[in-house]
Order: structure tokens, then C-alpha cells, then sequence
């Protein structure tokens, strides 16, 4: 079934697959300011979709099935050079391009670490919420656009995202208060966000160093390196 049918059929239509509006890139650190709660609003309202019906966590296959039995095998399958494709061998990479082994084991051991916090903690994720793939429209309401990456996993992931790729806009810090305002319990805050930072923050890594885009790896390895002291009163 086409991915975006199989979205639209789960959350019984509340998701809008085709918005239209201005695209998330586009808006100023004032605007964001104005309208966050809108873009977490989105990742709530994503969240909230009924999947007691679905099995497994882990981006959804080409048959639209999460298929991993936990959080932690998600993660480490994740990062397997077995698989065909793309990252077949992505390992070589240590040799001949800004990944570095020591640096990358020490993520990929703290994303693993943080995982128990995250087992049992399943939603749909859109999994892609880079600001370029996200729509505001004319009244400040957002919406994902682009539903490749979703799966089903815990809903950190969607915060962690947007904080991965702009943290000066202090994502985690406003999700913390947005949470208090709205009577919204997270338990675990501080550890389920660090798991899928660290684990989205070195896969996203992995790509810019695969197309020799230094500045992005640069700027994706401060971002990483900060969040320990960002979250340490969370």
C-alpha cells in the first residue's frame, strides 16, 4: 500500500498529506518564537493516532510494517554494514571521511545506553521533521510533508529532529515548559530525548560525512556534543 495512503487510512484523515502553506525553512527565529507550540502541537496530534492495531517499532518497510521487536534493535540494525544498499560496508567511512570510530562509538554507546528508557514508548513518528520537510500555513498551523522515514517509535524523535537541525532555537528547553503548561507528562524526559538525539544525531551524521559536506558534520557534532549540559536540569 502507498506509504501515504497507509498514513492517511491510521489517523483516519486528521493528517493532512498534501498541505499547503509556506515551507518551515523559510521562518525567522521570531516567527518559530511565535508559533512553536503550533510545531509541537503537530508532533503531539502525530503521536496521539491509535496503533494498537500495529506491531514493532523502527521505521516502517515497503509493507508498511515497524520491524523491530525493540528500541535497541532498532538502533543497532540501524547501524548494520551488512545490509545491502547504501550503507553496505558504511564502516570504510572511518578511514576516508570526517566519521571518525572513537567519536562515533561513543554516541552510538550513549544512544544505547538511554534506549530502555524509550522501550514501550510507541507512536507514529513521522521521523522527518527537518524544518525543509514541514508547512506552516496562512494561520500558523504545521504540517509534515514528507511521510518516507515514518515509523514507530517513541516521539522524542520527532523533537530531536527539530532541535538536530536548528538548535539555536532551544527545542528541548521550550518542550520541557510547553509540557508543564499543557499538563503533559513525560517521564524520562531528559534520557528518551538524549537516546533519539544521540541515535538521529550520528545517523544523520553518517550522511553528511558519506557526501564529504564538512560544515554540516561540523555543525550536527557541536550540536551533539552540547546536549548533555542543555539537558543536564531536565
Amino acid at each position: 500500500m502507498n506509504r501515504d495512503i497507509f498514513i492517511r487510512n491510521i489517523t483516519k484523515d486528521r493528517i493532512e498529506m498534501s498541505p499547503k502553506g509556506r515551507n518551515a525553512n523559510e521562518l525567522s527565529v521570531e516567527e518559530f518564537e511565535k508559533n512553536y507550540e503550533n510545531f509541537f502541537d503537530m508532533i503531539f496530534e502525530i503521536a496521539g493516532t491509535d496503533i494498537s492495531s500495529l506491531t514493532g517499532y523502527g521505521e516502517f518497510d515497503e509493507n508498511n510494517i515497524a520491524p523491530y521487536n525493540t528500541v535497541k534493535e532498532f538502533i543497532i540494525d540501524t547501524f548494520n554494514e551488512e545490509k545491502e544498499g547504501y550503507w553496505h560496508n558504511w564502516r570504510q567511512m572511518f578511514e576516508t571521511s570526517y566519521l571518525k570510530k572513537d567519536y562515533f562509538e561513543k554516541i552510538y554507546a550513549k544512544a544505547l545506553e538511554y534506549a530502555p528508557y524509550c522501550e514501550g514508548q510507541r507512536y507514529l513518528a513521522n521521523n522527518n521533521t527537518f524544518f525543509c520537510n514541514m508547512v506552516v500555513d496562512e494561520n500558523g498551523k504545521t504540517y509534515c510533508a514528507d511521510w518516507g522515514r515514518a515509523g514507530i517509535m517513541d516521539y522524542m524523535m520527532d523533537f530531536a529532529i527539530l532541535d538536530l537541525n536548528k538548535p539555536y532555537l532551544l527545542v528541548p528547553e521550550k518542550l520541557y515548559e510547553y509540557a508543564k503548561k499543557k499538563n503533559i507528562e513525560i517521564k524520562n524526559f531528559r534520557e528518551r530525548f538524549l537516546c533519539m538525539a544521540y541515535f538521529k544525531g550520528i545517523h544523520t551524521l553518517m550522511w553528511h560525512a558519506s557526501i564529504d559536506d564538512l560544515e554540516s558534520c561540523e555543525s550536527i557534532t557541536r550540536s551533539i556534543n552540547a546536549l548533555e549540559e542543555r539537558m543536564k536540569n531536565y
